[in-house]
């Protein structure tokens, strides 16, 4: 068991707190937020303190952390504060939830995988991962650092998948694909093959868009 500080105090961060309040052995002790951003000393009854300065009240050789943002800007954002907590000294936990399935997966820190994942045998999964609900990552696969998951995804056997990935609900990947760094994969798109990075795919059968001057992710 492991007393934990949390990132953030939006939905994301509550819904950690349940899931580990609920559905594993941690405890939640206090939140962390960046200080231009903390406007609140107190959240879900426990106290809220500044990023910046957590490991002076929280000692990392005493609490770890649990940083289960979104994956706005192409994960980016959790990255960074993944990497900081990291420089601070924080061990970073990961919450698997008890109703996904795996087969003894390798599966790295900060991740974040709720209820009604499988992940089939010899599948690996990297640091800063979520998988969000009901996914099904199949099997022999790789799946690097700094990925996001929606809802609902089919990631066929024998695929790689690099940091910095996201992908929409609903979207299917055939097998033996490369989905290359920083590939933005839209809701119900059906991948057949391999990407190039950074790209954006949508439809069936995907294909890539270029990106809207005024959109940035």
């Amino acid at each position: 068991m492991a007393k934990v500080i949390i990132f953030g105090v939006l939905d994301t961060a509550e819904l950690a707190h349940f899931y580990l309040t609920h559905d594993s052995e941690h405890e939640v002790v206090a939140f962390a937020l960046n200080r231009e951003y903390l406007k609140e000393t107190e959240f879900k009854g426990l106290p809220v303190v500044a990023f910046e300065d957590v490991e002076t009240v929280y000692p990392p050789q005493e609490f770890k952390f649990f940083a289960p943002m979104t994956g706005r800007k192409m994960n980016k954002n959790r990255e960074k504060i993944y990497l900081e907590a990291k420089a601070k000294g924080y061990e970073c936990i990961s919450y698997i939830s008890s109703k996904a399935t795996l087969f003894n997966n390798q599966i790295g820190e900060n991740c974040f995988i709720l209820e009604d994942n499988t992940i089939q045998p010899f599948t690996t999964i990297g640091n800063n991962v979520v998988l969000w609900s009901g996914n099904h990552i199949g099997h022999h696969g790789e799946i690097k650092d700094h990925v996001f998951f929606t809802s609902h995804v089919v990631l066929s056997g024998h695929c790689v998948v690099d940091s910095y990935s996201f992908f929409g609900v609903n979207s299917t990947i055939r097998d033996y694909l490369h989905i290359a760094e920083g590939t933005l994969v839209g809701m119900a798109a059906a991948v057949i093959k391999s990407t190039e990075a950074w790209g954006v795919y949508m439809g069936n059968p995907a294909e890539k868009r270029p990106i809207p001057s005024h959109k940035v992710y």
